[in-house]
C-alpha cells in the first residue's frame, strides 16, 4: 500500500465491527525515557522504559440499539480487546492489525452545544502490550 487516504479504518472494539459509527482514531504508542547519562558525558544518553499506549476514537454518537451507546455503555469500568487496520481489508505487510486491549475508563455521552453534531470522543489507555500482525 503507497500512501492513502485514511477513508476505511478498521475499527474492532469488543469483537464488534465499530468502523461504521468512527470519525476518526489514533493509537499512539510511547515509552518511558529514562535517563542513563554517567559522569563526564557531553550529552545526555536515554534508554527505553516501560511501554504504554491509548487508543483515540472519536464516535458519531447514536442511542440506537446496537449503536455506540448501546455498545459503549455496559463497557464501562472493563477490559475489552480492540484491533485496528488502515483498511477494512484483510491483514497483511501492507495492511498490518494494531491489536490489544484497552480499559474502558472513561465515556462522555451528552458533549455537545447547541447545534452541533452528537459525536463524542473517548480515550482509552491500553492494559498489556500492543501487538503489530500481518496475517
Amino acid at each position: 500500500m503507497a500512501t492513502f487516504a485514511a477513508v476505511d479504518y478498521y475499527i474492532l472494539i469488543n469483537a464488534v465491527n465499530m468502523s461504521p459509527m468512527a470519525t476518526s482514531a489514533s493509537l499512539p504508542v510511547t515509552t518511558a525515557e529514562l535517563e542513563n547519562t554517567a559522569f563526564s558525558a557531553t550529552y545526555r544518553s536515554r534508554i527505553g522504559g516501560l511501554k504504554d499506549a491509548k487508543l483515540d476514537i472519536e464516535w458519531n454518537e447514536d442511542f440506537a440499539a446496537a449503536q455506540v451507546d448501546a455498545l459503549l455503555w455496559p463497557l464501562f469500568g472493563t477490559v475489552v480487546t480492540f484491533e485496528l487496520r488502515p483498511t477494512s481489508g484483510a491483514r497483511s505487510a501492507t495492511n498490518p492489525a494494531y491489536t490489544g486491549s484497552v480499559l474502558i475508563s472513561q465515556y462522555t455521552p451528552l458533549d455537545s452545544k447547541v447545534g452541533d453534531l452528537a459525536n463524542l470522543k473517548t480515550s482509552w489507555p491500553t492494559s498489556g502490550a500492543v501487538t503489530r500482525a500481518t496475517s
